[in-house]
C-alpha cells in the first residue's frame, strides 16, 4: 500500500478519506510507486521529536523524515519517509483560520509530503515560492472548487515571517510611576534585542508621560537594529527627530486624555498638512511611517503624502468582543493590507496585539513587521525580557 497511516492518538480522524486523497496525491506528483508513511500524533509526542531532532522546546503541526538521506538512505528506495502530524495543533489552527479541519488535515500532510521531496521553503523565497506552487496545484486538483476557502488561505501563506519591533514604553511607565531611575527602557531594549527582536520603538509623548527625551537619545547610540520614533507631528516633535535622527519616525494621533492611542491617525481631508511634516523629516533622511486605521479611503489619502510605510491600527481586531466581530476586524485588516502593498506602501501593523491574537495577523502575507510593546513588557515581568520577545517570534514565524 502506497500511502500508511498510523494513528497514534486519540480524536477522530477522517483516516479513510485521507489515505485515499494522499494516494491521489502520489500519483498527481507522478510517484505512485512510492511509499510515504503519515503518523498522526498528539501535542507531548511531536514535541518530544522537535525537542530531540530540531532543538525546539515546542509543538509544530508537521515535520517530515526523510528517507533519502541519513544513515537507512537507500535501505528501502520505494520509501519516502515519515510525516508526523500534531492533531491537536492542527485542530486548533484549522479553527483559527476558519478551514475545514479534514482539509487543514491534508493540506499538512501534503506538505509534509513535498518535504520527503526535497522542497525546503526555508532555503529562500524562491524556493518557498516553488514548493507553495507545488503546494497550491496539487491541493487544488484534490479539493476542487469547492474548496475555494482553503485554497484562498493557501495562496495568501508565505515562509518569510515579518518581523518584530519591540516597544519598550511600558518598562518606562513602571519607572515613571515612582519617578526613579529603575527600570531602564535602554536596558530593555538591549534585552530585546539578545531576544531576537528586529528593532526598538519607542513613543516620545508631549507630556512626557513614560519615555523621556533621555531615553530616545541613549537609545540612539545603543540600538544595534533599529530605532523607531512614535511622534505627534508637532514642531516640537519635528524638531527633535531631526535632532536624534533615528532610523524611523511614526505619525501617530496624540490626546494627553487617552491611555494609549485610540486610532489612526486621519490623513483624508489633511492630505497637504501631513505631507508637509513627511517631506520635512524626509529631508533629512528620516524614513517615515503613518499609524493609520485599515480604511482604504485612509491609505489612499496616505499615498499621496510621501509617506514610506504605513502601520495598520490593529486596536480593534484586539478589542473585538466576540467572534463575528473579531472576523469582520480581520477581514478589514486582510482588505488594508492588500491595498497598502499595491499602493507601494511597505506595511506594518500594531496596537493590542497579544501572545493569543497574533497568530492570525502574523499569517497575512503583506504585513511585513509587527510592533507590539505591553504583551510583551508584561509577559517579561514573568519570564524575562528576552523569553518573551522569543515566545513572540516564535509565534509569528510558526503563522506563516
Amino acid at each position: 500500500m502506497p500511502v500508511e497511516i498510523l494513528n497514534y492518538q486519540k480524536k477522530s480522524l477522517p483516516l479513510a478519506w485521507l489515505r485515499r486523497k494522499l494516494e491521489e496525491a502520489l500519483a498527481l506528483l507522478h510517484i505512485p510507486d512510492k511509499e510515504a508513511n503519515f503518523v498522526f500524533v498528539d501535542d507531548e509526542t511531536i514535541t518530544h521529536y522537535n525537542q530531540f531532532y530540531l532543538g525546539r522546546p515546542y509543538p509544530t503541526n508537521v515535520i517530515s523524515f526523510s528517507q533519502r538521506e541519513g544513515p537507512f538512505a537507500g535501505v528501502q528506495p520505494r520509501l519516502l519517509g515519515d510525516v508526523l502530524i500534531s492533531v491537536d495543533t492542527a485542530l486548533r489552527e484549522a479553527e483559527l483560520y476558519g478551514i475545514p479541519k479534514r482539509h487543514y488535515l491534508l493540506l499538512l500532510a501534503v506538505h509534509g509530503l513535498l518535504h520527503l521531496l526535497g522542497h525546503e521553503h526555508e532555503r529562500g523565497r524562491y524556493a518557498a515560492k516553488l514548493m507553495l506552487d507545488k503546494e497550491y496545484a496539487v491541493m487544488a486538483q484534490l479539493l476542487g472548487e469547492k474548496a475555494r476557502k482553503t485554497l484562498n488561505f493557501l495562496l495568501r501563506r508565505e515562509y518569510m515571517p515579518a518581523k518584530l519591533a519591540v516597544n519598550v514604553d511600558h518598562v518606562a511607565t513602571v519607572r515613571e510611576a515612582r519617578k526613579v531611575h529603575y527600570p531602564d527602557p535602554v536596558h530593555a531594549a538591549v534585552l530585546a534585542e539578545l531576544g531576537g527582536a528586529h528593532g526598538i520603538v519607542v513613543h516620545l509623548r508631549e507630556d512626557r508621560r513614560h519615555i523621556q527625551d533621555r531615553d530616545v537619545r541613549l537609545l540612539r547610540e545603543i540600538v544595534k537594529t533599529k530605532l523607531i520614533l512614535e511622534m505627534a507631528a508637532t514642531e516640537e516633535m519635528i524638531k527633535f527627530a531631526k535632532e536624534v535622527r533615528p532610523d524611523q519616525v511614526t505619525l501617530v494621533p496624540e490626546r494627553r486624555q487617552e491611555i494609549t492611542t485610540e486610532g489612526g491617525l486621519k490623513v483624508k481631508g489633511r492630505t497637504a498638512k501631513v505631507r508637509e511634516v513627511v517631506e520635512e523629516l524626509k529631508e533629512v533622511g528620516l524614513k517615515v511611517s503613518i499609524f493609520i486605521d485599515p480604511d482604504p479611503q485612509q491609505l489612499k489619502a496616505a499615498a499621496k503624502t510621501g509617506a514610506d510605510v504605513v502601520e495598520l491600527h490593529t486596536g480593534h481586531y484586539a478589542e473585538a468582543s466576540g467572534p463575528e466581530e473579531m472576523d469582520l476586524e480581520f477581514a478589514r485588516l486582510e482588505e488594508a493590507a492588500r491595498v497598502a502593498k499595491d499602493l507601494g506602501f511597505e506595511v506594518h501593523a500594531g496596537h493590542g496585539l497579544h501572545y493569543h491574537n497574533i497568530s492570525p495577523v502574523a499569517a497575512i502575507p503583506e504585513i511585513e513587521e509587527f510592533s507590539i510593546g505591553h504583551a510583551i513588557v508584561a509577559r517579561a515581568i514573568m519570564v524575562g525580557m528576552k523569553e518573551a520577545v522569543r515566545e513572540m517570534l516564535c509565534l509569528i514565524e510558526r503563522a506563516r
